[in-house]
């Protein structure tokens, strides 16, 4: 299987069109991979929380529509990232979008834990509350972004749930990447997963972005690994890898909290 991760640069100075178009057409040049994977928020930035209203889209806005196309005409399985969402119902959300080689919508993530603690994301957008699954030809995707990636029990529901390959998009500062590289790494091995973590490069409202984009195996070897700068990081992976590992060293059945509601005395 392959992956192509396209680690994008967000600058102030480009416009959320011109951005919109520019990464459109990077995911058709990933033509013939089997799975391509966008960033959190790339639209506007992570960190840009003053255009978050601003730059709020409806579910089947302008970058749904825009990743769709791209997805269906470069013929590949699409996570797009995250946008964010304006439901017209309730607040923002940090929503992730799948697309499938057709274009169609095959499943909508939004994020469950919010980063920010009193302000920020934390403040102006809502909480997700439902873990999300793919099923692609060869391996199911478990979804996550950014933040989420500090939480290890999301991620073990995931594995729970089916998941083998855990894709996470983000906004990560640079000033904390090596727990980006730490954190990867252990969600690959305690979940014996593949891990596809895909970050941004350049500066979000005045916040250095850690780059490095990476691909952990189930036993935690990193793969590939991107730079600081916008970078399209591809990597052939064998999905089988997952089902071998939890046979060889099942770690996974010995699971003993967690599996049931704790007796009462």
């Amino acid at each position: 299987m392959r992956a192509s991760v396209i680690q994008i640069a967000v600058d102030e100075g480009e416009s959320v069109e011109s951005r919109r178009r520019r990464v459109a057409s990077m995911v058709r040049d990933q033509a013939g991979a089997d799975l391509v994977v966008l960033p959190e928020l790339w639209t506007t930035g992570a960190f840009a929380y003053e255009v978050f209203g601003q730059e709020a889209e409806p579910l089947e806005g302008p970058t749904y529509e825009a990743m769709a196309k791209a997805a269906s005409d470069a013929g590949v399985w699409l996570h797009a990232g995250s946008i964010p969402e304006r439901d017209p119902d309730g607040p923002l959300y940090n929503t992730s979008l799948v697309f499938s080689p057709a274009g169609d919508l095959a499943a909508v993530y939004r994020k469950i834990h919010r980063f920010g603690f009193d302000k920020g994301e934390a403040v102006l957008m809502g909480a997700g509350a439902e873990l999300v699954t793919v099923r692609l030809p060869a391996t199911t995707l478990g979804l996550g972004t950014c933040y989420d990636l500090r939480f290890p029990e999301l991620f073990r529901g995931l594995v729970d749930a089916g998941a083998e390959t855990l894709v996470v998009p983000a906004g990560w500062p640079e000033r904390r990447r090596s727990h980006w590289t730490l954190l990867a790494q252990a969600r690959a091995v305690e979940n014996q997963s593949f891990v596809i973590a895909c970050g941004t490069a350049g500066t979000h409202a005045g916040v250095p972005q850690a780059g490095h984009s990476i691909v952990v195996d189930p036993w935690g070897e990193v793969l590939a690994e991107a730079g600081a700068e916008e970078e399209v990081l591809t990597v052939d992976f064998d999905p089988g890898k997952v089902a071998t590992t939890r046979e060889q060293f099942p770690a996974l059945k010995d699971r003993v909290l967690g599996l049931q509601p704790p007796r009462r005395p």
